[in-house]
């Protein structure tokens, strides 16, 4: 195993979200492979601690970095295109972690809301206003009906599928996709179950 920050020559940061500092600093490396390779493992610990319980990004941005690093590997892009390309989707990253903020919702409701925006027609057909009115709802309503064994048992879980499309159904969520909108909710609470059971 090598010490990718030794190798470089930097010291340990604590990167909570690749502060710009420490960005300017890998883009400066004189050895630009080491760097991509430093920004693409820092990227990856980062999805998957800040989006560990976010289905919806933790796999946009997951398949994000995989195309950058593959287009990189096949070399349809140069270095200094990818370190680009790398620091553009950190402050996408930062962004994206911080939209709780910005929108006015908890973080448990943002997940719901990431699952529910993930169709375009709904974007374009509701009002973002009514999309966080649903995302409330669900998180709320959610939460009260998980019960320990809710995975296990498909009378709770048939229960909980019937509540979330009456939800959608209720705000006018567009029909054609909330079939999928209910599998992601529901993949959404699975990754929250435990927190709330």
């Amino acid at each position: 195993m090598v010490d990718i920050f030794d190798a470089v020559g930097l010291d340990k940061p604590n990167i909570g979200l690749l502060d710009e500092e420490f960005l300017a600093q890998v883009q400066n490396l004189p050895e630009k492979n080491l760097a991509v390779e430093l920004l693409e493992r820092l990227l990856q610990g980062e999805i998957k601690s800040k989006f560990a319980s976010n289905v919806v990004q933790q796999k946009k941005f997951s398949q994000l970095l995989s195309s950058v690093i593959t287009r990189y590997q096949n070399r349809s892009i140069e270095t200094a295109q990818v370190m680009e390309e790398l620091v553009e989707m950190t402050k996408k990253f930062r962004q994206a972690a911080s939209r709780g903020e910005q929108l006015g919702l908890s973080d448990d409701e943002v997940k719901f809301y990431d699952a529910l925006t993930n169709n375009e027609s709904a974007v374009k057909e509701l009002t973002d206003e009514t999309l966080k009115k649903i995302a409330h709802e669900l998180t709320e309503n959610l939460k009260k009906n998980i019960s320990v064994d809710w995975q296990q048992r498909e009378s709770v879980r048939a229960a909980l599928r019937l509540m979330v499309k009456r939800i959608l159904r209720k705000y006018k969520y567009p029909p054609d996709q909330a079939e999928e909108a209910v599998e992601l909710v529901l993949q959404q609470v699975e990754t929250l179950g435990e927190a709330w059971a």
